[in-house]
């Protein structure tokens, strides 16, 4: 029997997963953090390894991944977070003498994680993407281009929205750069694509001989928080360019396994563009899978040699929305009645956590989820 370690039992597309690989006969672990992590309560998995402290530090994750596979023969790993895939790609070497895991090369996670090198490449090659001013290590050496405002900044590597900066004319931006000075190598600033089209993620596999295997693009129609967040709302689509263009990216970069990518299409000319690679499994994996792309198969596949499966098709017009948030969305959003799909339109609709079959790991969610929340408030008013 094939046994598979979900190294972020506490993330939503590991629940996804956990069932995959449970129907695909494998026995499942995976690495929890409270009893209320969606892993802990599914009747999916076999075996939830529980520490608190992992929470406050992320390196003890991959020790505790380290010691199950050193006492227990195991086929794969699995990252889910961005966090523990940086962690899994810098000590890859280390854990591979035990098993196989779905993270790619410490060399090739990096560049990937660099939004820098990224928008390097895509404009190297002809990939659709924002206008990017490359090697900016000096306010001085920023004044010497051309700039087309509106422009942003953000870090080079960084998970979501963190540090995103908009910037109308050049006396906000030069204020704001020059009480950064030492930062701006370490920041990405791009012409800004206005955020008033649809937003997409193309999740792609590409196996070992750099054959993209499976292409599944699905767009983003409501988030949270409403000026910009996590998705709440997802749809399947078809749209060839996209999967024309990723896997394109993907090819050049010599990727491996899973990744997606985030895109925004410009309203200016029509074209998705690549925002940034998210270098590990999709948030949104259950959508995917839904659509008839089985990524537990394909991941379990690479990890033993073998052939893996091609999926050159998807259903189109699957929905899959996260209720908590998009409750929220519901409550907060100017649009909550005019929304594209409707909020009450459940054609084709999954829940990210919840099924009748195994509803514990919802309520558990549901529980963190409001507890997070409170903490995040708190912070605020202090």
């Amino acid at each position: 029997m094939d046994k598979v370690l979900l190294a972020d039992g506490h993330a939503r597309q590991a629940l996804a997963l956990a069932k995959a690989f449970h129907d695909l006969g494998c026995y499942v672990a995976a690495v929890c953090e409270s009893g209320l992590d969606v892993c802990a309560l599914s009747r999916y998995v076999d075996k939830a390894i529980k520490d608190k402290n992992i929470h406050e530090r992320p390196d003890l994750r991959v020790e505790l991944v380290k010691r199950e596979i050193s006492k227990e023969q195991y086929t794969l790993v699995v990252a889910c977070s961005d966090v523990t895939a940086e962690q899994i790609a810098i000590h890859k070497q280390e854990l591979e003498a035990y098993t196989k895991v779905s993270v790619v090369d410490k060399e090739e996670f990096y560049l990937a994680f660099d939004k820098m090198e990224t928008m390097r490449i895509c404009m190297e090659n002809n990939i659709p993407c924002p206008k990017t001013y490359l090697d900016i290590q000096t306010i001085e050496e920023l004044k010497k281009k051309e700039i087309a405002y509106p422009v942003i900044i953000k870090p080079r590597e960084g998970y979501g929205a963190i540090g995103f900066h908009k910037f109308d004319d050049e006396h906000s931006l030069m204020s704001y750069l020059g009480e950064h000075e030492s930062e701006i190598k370490f920041l990405i600033i791009q012409e800004y694509i206005p955020q008033t089209d649809i937003q997409y993620e193309a999740a792609m596999f590409v196996d070992e001989n750099n054959t993209i295997k499976s292409a599944m693009v699905f767009e983003k129609n409501r988030w949270f928080p409403v000026h910009g967040g996590s998705s709440t709302c997802n749809t399947s689509v078809h749209d060839d360019d996209i999967v024309r263009n990723c896997s394109k990216l993907m090819q050049t970069i010599q990727w491996r396994g899973c990744a997606d990518i985030d895109l925004i299409r410009d309203p200016r000319d029509g074209v998705a563009k690549v925002m940034e690679i998210n270098p590990r499994m999709s948030g949104s994996a259950k959508i995917v899978m839904l659509s008839g792309v089985n990524l537990a198969l394909q991941l379990l596949q690479m990890a033993k040699g073998e052939e893996v499966t091609n999926y050159p098709d998807y259903k189109d017009g699957i929905r899959l929305r996260c209720l908590y948030t998009d409750f929220l969305w519901l409550l907060k959003s100017k649009d909550r009645f005019k929304a594209n799909p409707a909020w009450f339109d459940f054609k084709n609709t999954y829940e990210q956590v919840f099924t009748w079959k195994d509803p514990k790991p919802f309520f558990g969610f549901s529980l963190a989820s409001l507890l997070k929340l409170k903490r995040e408030l708190k912070k605020r008013e202090g």
